[in-house]
């Protein structure tokens, strides 16, 4: 399936893209990416910019990848079809990418970000459900979040114009998306849940 622009570079500036949770998302790809200190990173997905200005102010040759031209990213391209030679960086990152493309397409594009990566790739996925969380802190010991969540797993996904599925609905179990990703060559190193940003969830696959 050939995928069209879903939403102009307007739709980077509106509120949804100035809420805590998604600064909590920007700040923990920046968390997974540096762990694994890429020196060269491909970033599917351009959105605001704010993960690439951020690396390469720490020193990470970054190059962005996103079918919108308007985005000015470094390469045009789909994540289901990357322009780019095998293990040409360290690392790869996409984040909030693969619900844009139905998933079909997702084992595609799965092997593309395992085939363009030499080590790690990066992904997160929106996760949704009824959550319950805590957070507290105590004197001289860090905080503690705690984070309980059930998905909406009786839920049908219906598309939206932006995303195609979504983890955790009927259908789209987080074990099969983690089995879509092993058999494209992607062996989960860790899968993550943050407190602050309930409604993503985290992976780091190795190749």
């Amino acid at each position: 399936m050939t995928y069209a622009t879903q939403v102009n570079k307007s739709h980077y500036s509106g509120l949804a893209y100035r809420s805590s949770e998604r600064w909590n998302s920007y700040y923990h790809q920046l968390e997974l990416v540096r762990a694994i200190s890429p020196g060269a990173l491909l970033e599917v997905g351009v959105g605001q910019g704010v993960v690439a200005r951020e690396l390469r102010a720490e020193g990470v040759s970054v190059t962005t990848l996103d079918i919108a031209e308007d985005l000015q990213p470094d390469v045009v391209g789909s994540v289901t079809n990357i322009p780019l030679g095998d293990q040409s960086f360290d690392a790869v990152l996409a984040a909030e990418i693969l619900e844009h493309i139905d998933f079909a397409d997702v084992p595609q594009a799965l092997a593309e970000l395992a085939r363009v990566a030499r080590r790690h790739v990066v992904i997160s996925i929106p996760h949704p459900g009824y959550v319950f969380s805590l957070s507290f802190k105590l004197p001289l010991l860090p905080k503690i979040d705690l984070l309980m969540q059930v998905p909406f797993f009786w839920k049908t996904h219906v598309f939206n114009g932006e995303h195609y599925w979504e983890l955790g609905k009927k259908g789209y179990p987080v074990s099969r998306f983690i089995a879509t990703a092993q058999h494209a060559g992607l062996q989960l190193v860790t899968y993550k849940k943050y407190a602050d940003d309930p409604g993503h969830r985290f992976f780091v696959f190795t190749k």
